[in-house]
């Protein structure tokens, strides 16, 4: 298996080392790894490209490459350029610093890449680290992550969905915000919403009198609702999300089509 490797944390981040581990497991003695990760942490960038300005990219070694640019950008650099006569059977992005489960993954460079590769045809899978007290502070807080990462990847291969949407599914795992030994297991979920937080801004004034505002996150131990991903991974248990592109509320189109008759 030839896997590509990216993620939003930057080409050095500790949690892409986790993810290289995953990668070259499930790759085989006989398959490949490539990475084509951001030069620099592009966290909160979500699918956007840089469609106005050209991309540096640079090889840092063996199947290993540096992209000036968004995830996005990394995937498209890896299947157009980098890996061009010979593309990926698999997209793997993250293992993300952070949880990218309910209104997080909307934002997301991680999901990003994702996404990205979903409509490139690819198969896809963005995978990220719940952080809270019980693991935060320990030696490895990816440690959920190197020790899940691998079975949750193959356990998303084997099920082979077939679905006649135009639009390719990619996957959104979360590993919850414990050691490996207190992980309880898998859930499969829906996207949830943490109610009653978002992001929003923190002004502070420079000592040259300008103003800037600083992006700030909400309380990420809200649950979402029962059986969704961030309360699942509150509990304890790693969440599978099948995602798409596609962004119609399907919902609304069936109960507005009588209004726009």
């Amino acid at each position: 298996m030839r896997i590509l490797i990216t993620n939003d944390d930057g080409i050095n981040a500790p949690g892409l080392k986790v993810l290289e581990r995953i990668a070259t497991e499930l790759a085989g003695p006989e398959g490949e790894v490539w990475t084509v990760a951001p030069a620099f942490e592009q966290s909160g960038v979500g699918h956007c490209i840089s469609y106005t300005h050209p991309t540096m990219i640079s090889q840092m070694g063996p199947r290993r490459y540096a992209a000036e640019g968004s995830p996005a950008d990394c995937v498209m650099a890896g299947v157009h350029d980098v890996l061009k006569d010979t593309p990926p059977d698999l997209v793997l992005s993250g293992v993300n610093r952070g949880n990218n489960s309910a209104e997080n993954a909307l934002y997301s460079g991680t999901l990003g890449a994702a996404m990205e590769a979903a409509l490139q045809g690819l198969p896809a899978i963005a995978m990220s680290q719940y952080y809270g007290p019980d693991n935060v502070d320990a030696k490895d807080p990816f440690e959920a992550a190197g020790a899940f990462g691998v079975d949750v990847v193959r356990r998303i291969l084997s099920a082979d969905f077939k679905s006649d949407s135009p639009y390719g599914l990619f996957w959104n795992v979360n590993f919850p915000p414990v050691l490996a030994a207190d992980v309880k297991g898998l859930r499969l979920t829906a996207q949830g919403l943490r109610v009653g937080t978002c992001f929003s801004v923190e002004p502070h004034n420079a000592p040259s009198g300008r103003r800037f505002l600083w992006a700030k996150g909400g309380n990420q131990r809200i649950a979402t609702l029962p059986g969704t991903d961030a309360a699942m991974n509150l509990e304890g248990y790693v969440s599978v999300t099948p995602m798409r592109a596609d962004l119609t509320a399907h919902d609304a189109l069936a109960a507005l089509k009588d209004s726009f008759a």
